[in-house]
């Protein structure tokens, strides 16, 4: 085993802790009924689990030995945080993401774009988030959160899609994230104004980026390239929808609202760019291929299925399909992990030969 590899079992930690304080928030049995977790569950989630991974993306991508502290520090975070120590864990997650802003900070340096600098931006927005949770509630972080997560999975889309883009992507790209940025130091005095700016400029990236997308291509392809293309465009989908209804409401509220924008980012939108990316990036964190086979749709098929249930539940009023949506989006997270172990530990698929992968190089 790669010595990397050992860097993502913090990461495993904050996504089994924060699965179990979803399950806790809820109201259904969990394994752990720890009164601290659902208090820590987005932190843990977007931070501890999601920020380890693209962290170390970076690191790999760095090819600094130093620059593997912000992985391991904010994956301590994560765990002192499923632990109990929350000042601890809140250090560590600050002290994570300084180092991580370094290695993005040197990264734009050596590329000097403008989509390496909306990297800067997105990890800035983790920072603060970071820094703001040792005296706001996490709901007041809301747009910090969505920020760190959706312009550094859109700064990466730019950088693929050159080509069908034309000249100016980045410049766009730059301008459209500076205005989220605004909308979202507004919202930390004004939520209602600043969640709404920071919405419309999420809908202006939906109705621009996707229609460039090479995913747009790619789903009509066969193996590999169709499951990720599904992926992606599916995440897409579930951003457009959040951001509308962030747009029109304003800073959610109600369940059903909260449902529909927190989890439509963080679950439809983030964690199915996950599923799309993670046969491509895992392998060149753990110098292990995994090979893809259709049984990777299952987590995919789950979750989608699954969080339209929650919303439709909300949506409804009827409790019972709420719960059985936040399960089962539940069970797609943990079934990822799984599928990608086991698609592991087959080795190469030697029964046939898969369809080349788009080269991609975005997060995980």
């Amino acid at each position: 085993m790669h010595r990397r590899t050992w860097l993502l079992l913090p990461a495993g930690v904050s996504l089994l802790a924060g699965l179990d304080a979803a399950l806790l928030l809820l109201e259904v049995p969990a394994p752990v009924d720890a009164a601290h977790l659902p208090t820590a569950h987005g932190i843990l989630m977007v931070l501890g689990f999601l920020g380890t991974l693209i962290s170390l993306e970076r690191a790999v991508a760095l090819r600094s030995p130093w620059a593997y502290a912000a992985p391991a520090l904010l994956g301590a975070g994560g765990v002192m945080l499923a632990a109990g120590p929350r000042l601890l864990g809140q250090v560590l997650l600050i002290d994570g993401l300084v180092a991580f802003l370094a290695i993005a900070v040197l990264l734009e340096g050596r590329q000097g774009d403008g989509a390496t600098a909306v990297e800067v931006l997105a990890v800035s927005h983790a920072l603060a988030a970071a820094i703001l949770w040792t005296r706001l509630e996490v709901s007041a972080l809301l747009p910090l959160l969505v920020g760190f997560v959706v312009w550094t999975i859109a700064a990466e889309r730019v950088e693929l899609a050159r080509l069908t883009l034309g000249r100016g992507a980045d410049h766009r790209l730059l301008v459209l994230a500076a205005v989220y940025a605004a909308g979202s130091a507004t919202a930390l005095l004004s939520p209602a104004i600043g969640s709404r700016l920071a919405a419309l400029t999420l809908v202006a990236l939906c109705a621009w980026l996707p229609r460039h997308d090479v995913a747009r291509h790619t789903i009509r392809s066969r193996g590999l390239p169709r499951f990720s293309a599904a992926a992606m465009l599916a995440a897409w989908g579930w951003l457009a929808v959040a951001a509308l209804t962030w747009l029109a409401i304003g800073p959610p509220t109600g369940r059903a609202s909260y449902d529909i924008v927190v989890h439509g980012v963080f679950l439809g939108f983030a964690m199915s760019m996950v599923l799309a990316h993670a046969p491509v990036i895992l392998p060149a964190v753990i110098r292990r291929p995994l090979p893809y086979r259709a049984f990777l749709w299952l987590p995919l098929v789950v979750l989608h299925v699954a969080l339209a249930a929650r919303v439709a539940g909300d949506v409804s009023g009827i409790d019972r399909l709420w719960q059985a949506g936040g399960v089962g989006t539940v069970a797609a997270l943990l079934l990822l992990p799984v599928t990608a172990i086991i698609s592991v530990l087959l080795g190469p698929d030697t029964s046939r030969r898969e369809p080349a992968p788009v080269p991609q190089k975005v997060h995980t």
